[in-house]
């Protein structure tokens, strides 16, 4: 089951980026958390034996089926024009702090 295990992985990582390796919008926000510093885990769907199980499961779980899709403490921050809006707002750098994931405020 692919539910099971994509939320194993979203409880066990304070930032998980579900993301394909060609998608530009996944590089974006993949570059955006490097640049903060933040520790994040990657899972690069279309690299995953059950990426499409993965995905449609996040599609089930979070009613968002497009990558990259994104979690911060657990929770579905969305995709990335959800990410760059809290960036923007000043949202971003305290939620992954919260979340233990060593952001600096500088991007």
């Amino acid at each position: 089951m692919a539910l099971p295990k994509a939320k194993e992985i979203v409880s066990s990582n304070a930032v998980v980026v579900f993301s394909k390796t060609y998608c530009p919008f996944c590089v974006d926000v993949k570059k955006l958390f490097a640049n903060l510093g933040v520790n994040y885990k990657v899972i690069e769907l279309d690299s995953e034996a059950d990426g499409s199980d993965i995905q449609a499961a996040l599609a089930e779980w979070t009613g968002q089926r497009s990558v990259p899709n994104v979690f911060i403490g657990g929770n579905h921050i969305g995709g990335c024009d959800s990410t760059k809006a809290l960036h923007n707002q000043g949202k971003l750098v305290p939620l992954l702090t919260s979340a233990g994931a060593g952001a600096r405020s500088t991007a």
